[in-house]
């Protein structure tokens, strides 16, 4: 489900139909007179990005809008670094974040912005998730380790439950516990035409399968070839379907999980 703010515009209708197309529910009602935000990626021939983003109504969050999600506590959350740089979006969520998601099923992205995030912002953030997920760039913003393994243990550190992992592009990815060394899980070998979007595929998977209960390395395993695979086909949203990430590893399915309540 998609918790941030939908708005109204030409980029708004584009974004609206792509969720509905992929059943991704809204929770939220649109915001007249916003349009949705754009990015604009540079992709270099090496596969090296440049990203030039401005928010719409995706960068305008109030309390009283945070207050108004449907949440429950099975829920699992993606928070993105990039609502945290917007202006209009980053202070309700800096109050929010202690009092709602401390230590809930919170997973933060930094996403490029990172060294831009005010010091209470950042740090509101890390105190509530449960799981970091960061390229290596990125974690070494934010911890000052240029090692990623070293990096993934620092974000690791006190997340009971949860860790850290730290994305190497094609070399894999470290995931790292609270007190036991990162380890290495390897990259899955891929043609890739475009890696806009790879990271963001390999998040996806990793709380898709921690969602469906199982073990982080095993997580991290599948998002590694899932975000291989979705460097192969040109575009942003080129995600692979579980079976064909599961067919390319010749593994089995993963257990379904047993629900108390209706998934989404």
């Amino acid at each position: 489900a998609y918790g941030g703010t939908p708005g109204t515009g030409p980029f708004a209708d584009i974004a609206r139909a792509a969720l509905t197309e992929a059943g991704i529910p809204i929770l939220r009602p649109r915001l007249a007179g916003h349009d949705q935000g754009v990015c604009t990626v540079l992709v270099e021939p090496s596969g090296e990005r440049s990203f030039i983003a401005i928010e719409g109504a995706d960068g305008i969050v109030s309390d009283a809008d945070l207050e108004g999600l449907p949440l429950r506590p099975s829920d699992w959350l993606l928070l993105s670094g990039y609502a945290l740089a917007y202006r209009r979006s980053r202070e309700a969520l800096t109050r929010w974040l202690p009092a709602k998601c401390r230590r809930g099923r919170l997973v933060f992205d930094p996403a490029p912005l990172v060294a831009r995030l005010a010091p209470e912002t950042l740090q509101a953030a890390l105190s509530a998730a449960l799981w970091v997920t960061a390229n290596g760039a990125e974690a070494a913003v934010i911890t000052g380790l240029r090692d990623p393994a070293q990096a993934a243990e620092a974000l690791a550190e006190g997340r009971v439950g949860g860790g850290a992992v730290v994305r190497v592009g094609a070399e894999g990815c470290w995931l790292a516990t609270p007190g036991a060394p990162a380890r290495h899980l390897p990259g899955h070998p891929a043609r890739a035409v475009d890696t806009n979007g790879a990271g963001d595929a390999h998040i996806g998977a990793f709380i898709a399968m921690l969602a469906k209960g199982e073990a982080p390395e095993r997580a991290a395993a599948i998002a590694n070839v899932a975000a291989a695979i979705s460097t192969e086909t040109e575009g942003p949203a080129t995600a692979p379907e579980l079976a064909t990430v599961l067919r390319v590893m010749g593994a089995a399915p993963p257990a379904e999980p047993i629900h108390t309540e209706e998934p989404r």
